[in-house]
Protein backbone atom coordinates (compact mmCIF):
# COMPACT_ATOMS: atom_id res chain seq x y z
CA UNK A 1 0.00 0.00 0.00
CA UNK A 2 0.63 3.67 0.33
CA UNK A 3 -0.08 5.21 3.06
CA UNK A 4 2.27 8.53 3.69
CA UNK A 5 4.45 10.37 1.38
CA UNK A 6 6.35 13.68 1.43
CA UNK A 7 6.05 16.57 -0.92
CA UNK A 8 8.88 19.45 0.30
CA UNK A 9 9.53 21.19 -3.11
CA UNK A 10 9.23 24.57 -3.77
CA UNK A 11 6.10 25.56 -5.32
CA UNK A 12 7.48 26.74 -8.02
CA UNK A 13 9.53 23.99 -8.68
CA UNK A 14 6.32 21.35 -9.01
CA UNK A 15 4.79 24.42 -11.55
CA UNK A 16 7.57 23.77 -13.47
CA UNK A 17 8.18 20.00 -13.01
CA UNK A 18 4.27 20.00 -14.60
CA UNK A 19 4.15 23.05 -16.50
CA UNK A 20 0.76 23.73 -14.08
CA UNK A 21 -0.73 26.72 -13.13
CA UNK A 22 -2.53 27.20 -9.83
CA UNK A 23 -6.42 26.03 -9.03
CA UNK A 24 -8.21 29.33 -7.13
CA UNK A 25 -8.05 28.93 -3.85
CA UNK A 26 -5.21 26.85 -3.65
CA UNK A 27 -2.15 27.06 -1.06
CA UNK A 28 1.17 25.41 -0.83
CA UNK A 29 2.93 24.33 1.71
CA UNK A 30 5.81 21.40 2.20
CA UNK A 31 4.46 18.45 3.60
CA UNK A 32 7.02 16.12 5.24
CA UNK A 33 4.48 13.39 6.42
CA UNK A 34 1.27 13.84 4.29
CA UNK A 35 -1.29 10.83 5.55
CA UNK A 36 -4.88 9.95 4.43
CA UNK A 37 -7.68 12.16 4.99
CA UNK A 38 -5.62 15.39 4.29
CA UNK A 39 -5.57 17.64 2.00
CA UNK A 40 -3.01 16.77 -0.81
CA UNK A 41 -1.61 18.48 -4.02
CA UNK A 42 -2.60 17.53 -7.01
CA UNK A 43 -2.80 17.74 -10.69
CA UNK A 44 -4.98 17.76 -12.88
CA UNK A 45 -5.76 18.26 -17.04
CA UNK A 46 -7.84 20.99 -17.87
CA UNK A 47 -9.43 22.98 -20.51
CA UNK A 48 -6.45 25.27 -19.84
CA UNK A 49 -3.43 22.45 -19.11
CA UNK A 50 -2.55 21.08 -16.17
CA UNK A 51 -3.42 22.49 -12.91
CA UNK A 52 -2.22 21.72 -9.70
CA UNK A 53 -4.47 22.12 -6.61
CA UNK A 54 -5.75 19.63 -3.90
CA UNK A 55 -7.66 16.41 -3.23
CA UNK A 56 -8.14 14.94 -0.34
CA UNK A 57 -6.55 11.81 0.13
CA UNK A 58 -9.06 9.14 0.59
CA UNK A 59 -11.79 8.25 -2.35
CA UNK A 60 -15.34 9.41 -1.57
CA UNK A 61 -17.68 7.20 -4.55
CA UNK A 62 -20.12 10.15 -6.28
CA UNK A 63 -22.43 7.74 -5.14
CA UNK A 64 -21.41 6.92 -1.67
CA UNK A 65 -23.70 7.64 1.37
CA UNK A 66 -21.30 9.85 3.47
CA UNK A 67 -17.79 10.76 2.96
CA UNK A 68 -16.34 8.67 5.90
CA UNK A 69 -15.81 5.56 3.41
CA UNK A 70 -12.84 7.85 2.32
CA UNK A 71 -10.82 5.86 5.07
CA UNK A 72 -11.15 2.50 3.58
CA UNK A 73 -10.11 3.52 -0.06
CA UNK A 74 -6.44 5.63 0.09
CA UNK A 75 -5.11 2.95 -2.54
CA UNK A 76 -6.67 1.19 -5.61
CA UNK A 77 -4.83 -1.82 -7.06
CA UNK A 78 -4.05 -1.52 -10.32
CA UNK A 79 -5.07 -5.37 -10.86
CA UNK A 80 -8.41 -4.65 -10.23
CA UNK A 81 -8.73 -1.56 -10.94
CA UNK A 82 -11.21 -2.06 -14.08
CA UNK A 83 -13.41 -4.66 -11.80
CA UNK A 84 -14.15 -2.42 -8.97
CA UNK A 85 -17.45 0.16 -9.08
CA UNK A 86 -15.65 2.95 -7.21
CA UNK A 87 -12.83 3.04 -9.97
CA UNK A 88 -13.72 1.59 -13.16
CA UNK A 89 -15.74 4.79 -13.80
CA UNK A 90 -12.85 6.78 -12.96
CA UNK A 91 -10.15 5.33 -15.65
CA UNK A 92 -11.89 6.99 -18.60
CA UNK A 93 -11.81 10.63 -17.28
CA UNK A 94 -10.79 10.97 -13.80
CA UNK A 95 -7.15 10.73 -13.77
CA UNK A 96 -4.68 12.90 -11.86
CA UNK A 97 -1.53 12.73 -10.37
CA UNK A 98 -0.02 13.25 -6.87
CA UNK A 99 3.51 14.67 -7.03
CA UNK A 100 6.02 13.64 -4.39
CA UNK A 101 9.98 13.67 -3.38
CA UNK A 102 9.73 10.63 -1.56
CA UNK A 103 6.84 7.81 0.19
CA UNK A 104 7.48 6.20 3.11
CA UNK A 105 7.40 1.92 3.87
CA UNK A 106 7.74 0.01 6.89
CA UNK A 107 9.66 -2.95 6.71
CA UNK A 108 9.65 -5.92 8.69
CA UNK A 109 12.37 -6.89 11.17
CA UNK A 110 11.31 -9.04 13.59
CA UNK A 111 8.70 -8.23 15.82
CA UNK A 112 9.39 -4.53 14.80
CA UNK A 113 8.61 -2.47 12.07
CA UNK A 114 11.41 0.00 10.86
CA UNK A 115 9.66 3.01 8.64
CA UNK A 116 11.40 3.31 5.41
CA UNK A 117 11.71 6.23 2.60
CA UNK A 118 11.80 5.57 -0.74
CA UNK A 119 12.72 7.97 -3.35
CA UNK A 120 14.98 8.71 -6.68
CA UNK A 121 18.19 8.56 -6.64
CA UNK A 122 18.56 12.23 -7.99
CA UNK A 123 16.02 12.99 -5.18
CA UNK A 124 13.67 14.37 -8.01
CA UNK A 125 9.96 14.79 -7.85
CA UNK A 126 8.16 11.82 -9.39
CA UNK A 127 4.49 11.33 -10.32
CA UNK A 128 2.19 8.72 -8.17
CA UNK A 129 -0.95 7.66 -10.74
CA UNK A 130 -4.34 8.35 -9.49
CA UNK A 131 -7.96 8.58 -9.39
CA UNK A 132 -10.09 11.19 -8.08
CA UNK A 133 -14.07 11.81 -7.73
CA UNK A 134 -16.46 14.84 -6.40
CA UNK A 135 -18.68 13.76 -3.66
CA UNK A 136 -22.27 16.16 -2.95
CA UNK A 137 -23.33 16.02 0.50
CA UNK A 138 -26.92 16.46 1.46
CA UNK A 139 -26.64 20.05 1.37
CA UNK A 140 -25.09 20.51 -1.43
CA UNK A 141 -21.80 21.10 -0.54
CA UNK A 142 -19.00 19.00 -2.37
CA UNK A 143 -16.10 17.55 -1.77
CA UNK A 144 -13.46 16.38 -4.05
CA UNK A 145 -10.86 13.09 -3.19
CA UNK A 146 -8.54 11.00 -4.87
CA UNK A 147 -7.28 7.80 -4.28
CA UNK A 148 -2.97 6.54 -5.06
CA UNK A 149 -3.09 3.28 -7.65
CA UNK A 150 -0.54 0.35 -6.20
CA UNK A 151 0.99 -2.18 -7.91
CA UNK A 152 3.23 -5.09 -7.13
CA UNK A 153 7.02 -4.47 -5.97
CA UNK A 154 10.22 -4.04 -7.75
CA UNK A 155 13.26 -5.65 -6.57
CA UNK A 156 13.85 -2.61 -4.53
CA UNK A 157 10.90 -2.43 -3.30
CA UNK A 158 9.89 -6.44 -2.64
CA UNK A 159 12.30 -6.36 0.19
CA UNK A 160 10.30 -3.60 2.19
CA UNK A 161 6.73 -4.20 0.97
CA UNK A 162 4.73 -6.39 -0.96
CA UNK A 163 3.06 -3.60 -2.21
CA UNK A 164 4.11 -0.15 -4.27
CA UNK A 165 2.17 3.26 -5.49
CA UNK A 166 2.11 3.23 -9.40
CA UNK A 167 5.17 5.69 -10.73
CA UNK A 168 4.70 7.08 -14.13
CA UNK A 169 7.52 7.41 -16.54
CA UNK A 170 7.59 11.46 -17.39
CA UNK A 171 7.28 9.97 -20.79
CA UNK A 172 3.94 8.38 -19.84
CA UNK A 173 2.56 11.28 -17.72
CA UNK A 174 0.87 13.15 -20.72
CA UNK A 175 -0.76 10.23 -21.70
CA UNK A 176 -2.46 9.22 -17.89
CA UNK A 177 -3.37 12.95 -17.75
CA UNK A 178 -5.25 13.43 -21.18
CA UNK A 179 -8.51 14.27 -21.05
CA UNK A 180 -8.74 12.81 -25.10
CA UNK A 181 -7.45 9.90 -23.72
CA UNK A 182 -9.70 6.94 -23.53
CA UNK A 183 -8.23 3.57 -23.94
CA UNK A 184 -8.49 2.06 -21.38
CA UNK A 185 -6.01 -0.88 -22.09
CA UNK A 186 -3.40 1.64 -22.87
CA UNK A 187 -4.06 3.27 -19.76
CA UNK A 188 -4.00 0.51 -17.67
CA UNK A 189 -0.64 -0.44 -19.13
CA UNK A 190 1.18 2.41 -17.84
CA UNK A 191 -0.09 0.73 -14.05
CA UNK A 192 3.30 -1.06 -13.76
CA UNK A 193 6.06 -1.03 -11.04
CA UNK A 194 8.94 1.47 -11.64
CA UNK A 195 12.60 0.74 -12.73
CA UNK A 196 14.29 -0.24 -9.30
CA UNK A 197 17.75 0.86 -10.66
CA UNK A 198 16.40 4.44 -10.72
CA UNK A 199 15.40 4.52 -6.73
CA UNK A 200 16.79 4.17 -3.51
CA UNK A 201 15.89 3.60 -0.25
CA UNK A 202 16.61 4.65 3.76
CA UNK A 203 15.19 4.18 7.32
CA UNK A 204 14.02 7.22 9.03
CA UNK A 205 13.33 8.18 12.45
CA UNK A 206 10.01 5.87 14.23
CA UNK A 207 8.44 9.32 14.56
CA UNK A 208 6.85 9.19 11.00
CA UNK A 209 4.42 6.81 11.97
CA UNK A 210 2.60 9.70 14.76
CA UNK A 211 0.98 12.34 11.66
CA UNK A 212 1.27 14.59 14.35
CA UNK A 213 4.77 14.90 13.71
CA UNK A 214 5.47 16.51 10.19
CA UNK A 215 8.90 18.32 10.38
CA UNK A 216 11.88 17.81 8.23
CA UNK A 217 13.78 15.45 11.09
CA UNK A 218 11.64 13.23 9.76
CA UNK A 219 13.93 13.00 6.56
CA UNK A 220 17.13 11.97 8.22
CA UNK A 221 18.52 8.78 7.58
CA UNK A 222 19.18 6.78 10.61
Amino acid sequence: MCGRFTITDPLNAILDRYTASITDGFEYKPNYNAAPMQFIPTVIESKHGNRLGALRWGLVPSWAKDDKIGNKMINARAETLSEKPAFKRLINSKRCIIPTNGFYEWKKEGAAKQPMRILMKDESIFSLAGLYDTWTDSDGNKLSTCTIITTEPNSLMEKIHNRMPVILRCEDEADWLGRENDNIQSLLGLLKPYQASKMRAYEVPKEVGNVRNNNKDLLKQV
